[in-house]
């Protein structure tokens, strides 16, 4: 849906003549860099072309009103200024009335409603992020609404502020960082303990991302991640009874090697040992995408997956099956499973003129293997969050 449609959709739902302002919050993929973000280590999203758009006018009062043209049933919801308390009933629209609420306890002033309709592309269940999605449009509407001077890595902690306290959701900071920061063509290094960041360009004249749904439902993920977290803790604190390190993220593979014995558990030996070498793959992804080495960062995005299948054990059948049957096609220079795993996306870097019959291929072998399809999205790598007229007007 073009977002020029979504401004005739505001006007019939709220039934106003106000000319509305439009803005756009993208999704993001993490290229490579997983299960990294909370053992200190670098995280290397981009932001995508699909995302969630939002469609917004001052009002006069206090009332702040809420549709989506992705939960259309539920209608206008209605919320004061005056109680921005989270509240279960009021479903989806408590990732946007959080960052209102986060920016008013901030010192913001937002000293009147608004009416505003949202409408996200991103597929649902697919670990792209629509949440910080979400939460990051709300942000920049806030800014550009309310005239305020917010630096914008302000706006991206609010976002995972809202979704760490208000939600109640245990969750790093790169979702709400990539879709924030985001630029058109790059990729982001990103050290998410200090924040320090870093572009690099990915150009891909000739290739696709291509994104791939296994549409397998992720039950299991949220306590097997905490598992997963939990003894990368206990190698912690095992490796600091001798070393002083404050996370794994800061050791070498060559440090590592020497201290692993130190890890008592075989285990826990083994997640450590990803969190390691994962990090240390981001570092040099960076380094050959700046000198245009494209192949060479399409081995470590291969490597990537297959230490997360084979050291972190958080794939399964249905990304393995993808990752590995696309590591046999034609045109393919990396392959791997992005997000927390268990089901949820798998991406590929694919020559574009192999795109199609790539996707006929995976398709054949995965619907064979796991007994139902998988869905194909081909993204773009896109800007942060942002004002659309303003674009226009320039």
């Amino acid at each position: 849906m073009e977002w020029k449609q979504l401004i005739s959709s505001f006007h019939n739902i709220f039934q106003t003549n106000t000319n509305p302002r439009a803005f756009f919050a993208p999704g993001r993929i993490n290229l490579i860099g997983e299960h990294t973000d909370y053992n200190g280590g670098h995280v290397f999203p981009a932001a995508i072309s699909f995302g969630t758009y939002a469609i917004v006018a001052p009002r006069e009062d206090r009332m702040l009103r809420f549709y989506s043209e992705n939960f259309a049933e539920k209608g206008v919801l209605e919320v004061s200024l005056d109680d921005l308390s989270y509240k279960q009933e009021d479903d989806w629209t408590n990732y946007p009335k959080g960052m209102v609420k986060y920016f008013i306890e901030e010192g913001f002033s937002i000293h009147h409603g608004f009416d505003v309709l949202f409408y996200g592309n991103i597929p649902n269940g697919a670990g792209l992020s629509s949440s910080a999605s979400i939460e990051l449009v709300t942000g920049v509407l806030l800014e550009k609404l309310f005239n305020l001077n917010i630096d914008r890595v302000k706006i991206v902690q609010i976002g995972q502020k809202v979704e760490n306290e208000y939600i109640g959701v245990n969750s790093g900071i790169m979702d709400q960082f990539a879709i924030g920061m985001g630029k058109k063509d790059h990729a982001l290094l990103l050290d998410c303990d200090t924040l320090h960041y870093e572009y690099a360009p990915i150009v891909l004249e000739d290739h696709d991302i291509i994104i791939i749904n296994t549409n397998k439902r992720r039950e299991l993920a949220d306590s097997k991640y905490n598992k997963r977290r939990s003894e990368c803790e206990q190698a912690l604190a095992d490796l600091q009874k001798e070393l002083s390190i404050r996370s794994l993220g800061e050791l070498t593979p060559e440090q590592f090697e020497k201290n692993r014995s130190l890890i008592k558990n075989e285990v826990n030996q083994k997640r450590a040992k990803h969190a390691v070498y994962e990090n240390a793959r981001t570092i040099k992804a960076l380094q050959k995408l700046k000198a245009g080495e494209l192949k060479a960062f399409g081995e470590l995005v291969n490597q990537s997956h297959v230490s997360l299948r084979d050291d972190y054990e958080v794939t399964g059948l249905e990304l393995d099956t993808i990752a590995e049957a696309a590591w046999q096609q034609k045109g393919v220079i990396g392959a791997r499973m992005t997000g927390a795993g268990f089901g949820g996306c798998a991406i590929a870097i694919v020559e574009k003129t192999e795109s199609r019959a790539f996707q006929e291929n995976i398709a054949k072998v995965y619907e064979e293997k796991v007994g139902y399809p998988p869905t194909f999205y081909i993204a773009a790598i896109g800007d942060g969050a942002k004002e659309l007229m303003e674009e226009e007007n320039k």
